[in-house]
Parts: structure tokens; sequence; C-alpha cells
């Protein structure tokens, strides 16, 4: 008989009996997706992965700890069978046939009325990319195209522009430390959305380069500022363009909310009634010190990491940071925007009691391709920035966890 291709369909499971036989691997990958479906799933197997278990003993599955047998599927409208036992996958892919009860086996796709393909998701799109006959399945293949197509739909590359969907008003997007492939997916998908952005010098500066002719940059540190403050500046210009009924992206380093102001920008906007999405973003105080080389915690050595701005000395009557309490603990301490200003905060914890021999390390520049990390000690930091000429932007790491691993190499430039 001629091979022909599978008939996809989408299947609406929401309150209806879907019976898993077996509670092994392949279980707990499909497990998710038929309890985000909303259906009544009934778990059949005399054992189960910890992950299954937990989806049993969080009430999402039912779990019947026995073989399977006969009767099992009479009332599924569809049916997963991975059990280890061939005999018993058989008898129940036949049951199944009896019944008309969709069955995928996962032991042998040429036995099975149905196929699970390989799904990913993306703004309320699935996407399932299943081949042509029993044979030529190759999961890998399949799984590849699925990801290309997820990957371009998020990305904006797959959608033409007149279909591109538009999200209105303002998103204060993180866009994580400055490589540009650390962006979260959906920063990255506002982004090839938007009508404007106004960019941070320190957001991922390659990703404006992808971004189609028409969309307006603005680099956030030449905006005219006249008689505003450059903050008042910066939301003046948010609120101008989303009143203009444009898409505006508010691309920033790190995360909007870690010394980012991004709270600043969202009340603004709140006041002018524009509608504000905030995106979170990898934040350079934790991941720039592992792109280095450095856990900020580490067990036996460090149990906590306290981040602080530096850009206020530590005897500026502007500064809100207690010093003295943070030369008293004996975990991390990540300090951002104080290259300028760590003489004085290593002269400051010396003097409250912090070791004049704790390890520090500079890095600068981190996860981009000019990234560079030089250490020193609290006694010898002072000397060692200027001797190495460390410029911002750079993260200081002072702790025992600085000399924990070993060196990363730094990225080829």
């Amino acid at each position: 008989m001629a091979e022909h291709p599978a008939y996809p369909v989408g299947l609406r499971l929401t309150g209806r009996r879907v019976v898993v036989l077996g509670g092994g691997q392949v279980a707990q990958r499909r497990l998710p997706a038929l309890i985000a479906a909303g259906a009544d799933v009934l778990l059949v197997s005399p054992e189960a992965t910890p992950s299954v278990e937990a989806m049993a003993d969080a009430g999402e599955i039912a779990w019947q700890k026995r073989p399977y047998a006969t009767g099992d599927l009479a009332d599924a409208w569809y049916a997963l069978i991975a059990t280890s036992d061939s005999e018993a996958n058989t008898a129940a892919s036949a049951e199944a046939e009896r019944h008309r009860v969709w069955c995928v086996r996962s032991d042998d796709a040429d036995a099975a009325t149905a196929w699970t393909p390989a799904t990913g998701h993306s703004e309320g799109v699935t996407v399932a990319v299943l081949t042509t006959n029993a044979k030529g399945r190759d999961p890998r293949h399949t799984a590849a195209i699925r990801d290309a197509v997820v990957e371009g739909l998020r990305d904006g590359t797959l959608v033409a522009p007149h279909y591109r969907s538009r999200t209105p008003g303002v998103a204060l997007v993180g866009g994580g430390p400055g490589d540009p492939d650390l962006i979260t997916v959906r920063g990255r998908r506002l982004l090839a959305e938007a009508d404007v952005v106004i960019a941070d010098r320190l957001g991922p500066r390659d990703l404006l380069a992808e971004l189609p002719p028409h969309v307006e940059v603005i680099d956030a540190a030449k905006i005219p500022y006249g008689r505003f403050m450059a903050q008042e500046a910066i939301n003046n210009a948010l609120i101008e363009h989303a009143k203009q009924g444009k898409s505006v992206v508010r691309l920033k380093g790190g995360d909007p909310y870690v010394f980012g102001r991004g709270m600043e920008e969202l009340h603004a906007l709140a006041e002018a009634g524009i509608p504000c999405t905030v995106v979170p973003g990898i934040s350079s105080s934790i991941s720039v010190p592992g792109a280095a080389g450095i856990p900020v915690t580490h067990r036996g050595v460090a149990h906590e990491f306290t981040v602080v701005s530096g850009h206020v000395a530590p005897d500026d009557e502007r500064s809100l940071v207690d010093w003295s309490a943070l030369a008293r603990l004996t975990g991390t301490l990540v300090i951002l925007m104080g290259v300028d200003k760590i003489g004085k905060i290593a002269e400051t914890l010396v003097a409250h009691g912090k070791s004049p021999d704790t390890p520090v390390a500079l890095v600068q520049e981190g996860t981009t391709a000019a990234q560079r990390r030089v250490d020193a000690t609290l006694a010898t930091v002072a000397d060692v920035v200027v001797a190495e000429e460390v410029k911002p932007p750079a993260v200081i790491v002072i702790g025992e966890v600085v000399a924990v691993g070993p060196r990363v190499s730094e990225p080829s430039a």
C-alpha cells in the first residue's frame, strides 16, 4: 500500500480524558503540554520519574500505580503509550484501535495512529513540524526546523513587515550585559516590532544594526535636554513618541530595575496614561562575574551577595549605603558604576574591618569581545586601576569567590 503523509490537526483536549501509559522520560517530556492543554490526564504506571511524581503530588494528573490493564483506554480521547513492556504497548495499541482512540507509541511509530510533532510557541502561535511519513522520520531534523521557525517568529525575521504585530505604548527592555545573544527572547521580539528605539550606551549595541531601516533609533545620551534634567528629557521623549501611536522600546543595559532608573520612567509613563511593558534583563551584577569565571556565591565560601551602586563615594552626603555594615559581611560584594570611586570604597571597607588582602576583580566590558579581567586586593586596587587603565563599564567583585575558580580566557576580539 502506498505511503501517505500524516494529516495535521490540533486536538482540543480541555476536560477530555487522556491516558498515558508509562511514567518514564517520554511521559516527563509530554505531560506538561497535555496539562497545559487542560486535559484530564490519567497516568497508568507502576513507577514514575521524580518529575512525573511531582505532577501527581500537585494534583495536575491522576496516577494509578499499576501496569496497563485491558479497558484502560475505554473512555479516552487520546492515548500516549510509552511503557518499557513491548507486549503491553502492543496490547494497548490494539485496544486503542478497537475504541477508535488516537494513539501515539514511543516504541513503534509505524504501529501508531498518531505522531507527536516537534512543537514550539511564540506569542499565541503554535508551530508543529511533522515529517511526511514514518520511515523518513528524523526527530532531530524536525526539531531543527521547529527551532528555526520559532526563532524567526520571535525575533521578527520570519514575518513580513506588513503582517508584523505591534505592541502599542512603551516597552522598557533590559538588554542584558552587552552580548546581543543575552537579551531575552521577548525583548528581541519587541525590538523587531518597534517603530522607535531609545537606547542607552550600555545596551547591546549590535542589536541596533539588525533593525529595519524604518526604525528610528535615538541615542538617549544625545537627547537635547534643554531646561529638563537628562532623565526628564528621556521620559518626555518616550511619552512624545508613544502619543504619536508608535511602538516604542526603551533599550537599557542589564535589567531596567537594577540601577537602571526603570521605575522613574514607568511612573512618568503612568502619569501620562501611556501603557508600559517591563521586560526583565540579565543583570550585569551576576552575568559579568560569571562570564569571567567568578561565581557570586559558592558553597563553603559565600552564602550571600550584595549589589551596590558605586557612583556616589562613601564619604558623599548623598550616599545611602551603610559601608560599615557591608564591611562586616562575609559574602560577596558586587559594585556597579564604581571604577572611579573604587579607591575610596576600598579604603572605607578596610577602615571598617575588611581585610586588606580581600581579593578584588574588575571585569571590564563583560560578555563582549572587549572583555578583560584585572585582579587586585583591597590594599592594591586603587593603584591597579590606574596602572591597568581600567575604564567603565566595569563590574567590581570583592570577596573570596574571586579566587575560587580557574581564570576564564578572555574573548577573542
